[in-house]
């Protein structure tokens, strides 16, 4: 069957999911909500108002994860819910490693781990991950956590139902720690058969949902201690997640709430910079061209500076393109690459290089580009991470790694 059929023929069984779960389950809690107005302060904001819903469609699970604030400014009369969904069901890959993004193995590969019932504040770093947060000297003493390792394959076992609140997950690679937050994620058992060539079934029993509708109204998300200094950079990264959720943001109004004094800890402890410069103006040395202004410059312990661009949260096109095992960036995201390509070449010239420390008092050469762009739900093609590996110097990260980078170090 052709990739996109087997896609849209989710469609249906997506409304299906979100319809039902709406008239059992969310529309009851916002009735709650509404009855009395002190749960305004400590109703999950995202149960009610989501920025995005991820629903997964794997062989023995659905799998439904909530995008966006934690906390609820105020309650809205109208609740709508951009949905989308992906398809797991043709893969022989972990269905959990999909979903996180990483892959979690042991050095027994025997060991197989279940997750079950409800996980709160669960770690789980990949073998690379861990030797990563031991490097860089993470606190595990400070916040209370389930913490797993070497624990092997991840699974969420048949006819059981799993619930994942304040999850963390990290795993290192080349280019450094890389992390991922699943701030609430519902296992959902269900029964899938693809067997009939002309179409697929699938039963799912959401009834269970009534039954969590007075406990999640009532649950109080775990959140940094409101004494503590991590509590006051809360409402600075939700004024960023809103920025990246709005579709007027322009690339200019990112960049601009980031180089505020107050926020510039974002990109610090997202990219571990000792010092953040922003749109410091690059002088050609040794030909006649235009000046290049990147948009910030990320300083490393060793002095030297990587270069972070920021282009937009909302994509216009796929961001894969090509058929099976010729697969591409999409002219959009291959632009902005390129878009990058000339900082690479001011700072292969020794006169560019030298000018700049001395006008700025730091050192560039072959800098790392970073290319912030996307959400997480853009790039979820097995084939990107091969795609970008091919290019130089290059990586892409989502505006969701970006925050989850910040926030994971909240919690620990």
């Amino acid at each position: 069957m052709d990739k996109d059929k087997i896609e849209n023929s989710f469609s249906p069984y997506s409304k299906m999911v979100a319809q039902s779960l709406l008239e059992i389950y969310w529309s009851k809690i916002y009735q709650l909500v509404k009855a009395d107005p002190t749960l305004i302060k400590t109703v999950t904001g995202f149960l009610l108002k989501p920025e995005k819903i991820v629903l997964y469609f794997g062989k023995t699970h659905i799998a439904l994860e909530y995008f966006g604030k934690e906390t609820l400014d105020e309650l809205q009369d109208e609740n709508k819910f951009d949905l989308v969904y992906f398809d797991y069901t043709q893969t022989e890959n972990n269905f959990f490693d999909q979903i996180v993004g990483f892959k979690f193995v042991s050095t027994r590969d025997e060991i197989e781990f279940p997750l079950m019932g409800i996980v709160e504040d669960l770690v789980i770093p990949t073998n690379e991950g861990m030797t990563k947060l031991l490097e860089l000297g993470w606190n595990f003493d400070a916040q209370n956590f389930i913490l797993s390792m070497n624990g092997g394959k991840y699974f969420i076992p048949e006819n059981k139902f799993c619930r994942i609140i304040n999850g963390l997950f990290f795993d290192a690679d080349s280019n450094g720690l890389k992390t991922r937050q699943i701030k609430w994620i519902d296992f959902i058992p269900i029964k899938y058969d693809d067997s009939n060539p002309d179409y697929d079934t699938l039963a799912i029993d959401l009834n269970p949902y009534e039954t969590f509708v007075e406990g999640d109204t009532h649950y109080i998300y775990p959140l940094p201690e409101r004494n503590e200094y991590k509590y006051s950079k809360l409402p600075q990264i939700n004024r960023f997640i809103e920025l990246c959720g709005d579709k007027n943001t322009t690339e200019p109004m990112i960049t601009t709430f980031l180089e505020q004094s107050e926020n510039l800890f974002i990109l610090s402890m997202a990219f571990f910079g000792k010092k953040i410069r922003a749109q410091l103006l690059c002088e050609w040395q040794s030909e006649i061209k235009p000046s290049i202004k990147p948009d910030f410059f990320i300083v490393g312990p060793n002095g030297f500076a990587n270069i972070i661009e920021f282009k937009l949260p909302y994509l216009k096109s796929k961001t894969i393109t090509g058929r099976a095992n010729r697969e591409t960036f999409s002219a959009e995201i291959q632009s902005y690459i390129s878009q990058t390509r000339a900082y690479e070449s001011y700072f292969d010239d020794p006169n560019n290089r030298k000018w700049f420390e001395d006008k700025y008092g730091f050192k560039v050469h072959k800098p790392k580009r970073i290319l912030v762009v996307g959400r997480r739900w853009d790039f979820t093609n097995e084939e990107w991470r091969d795609i970008v590996a091919d290019f130089k110097n290059v990586e892409i990260i989502t505006y969701d790694d970006l925050v989850d980078g910040v926030t994971a170090q909240f919690y620990i």
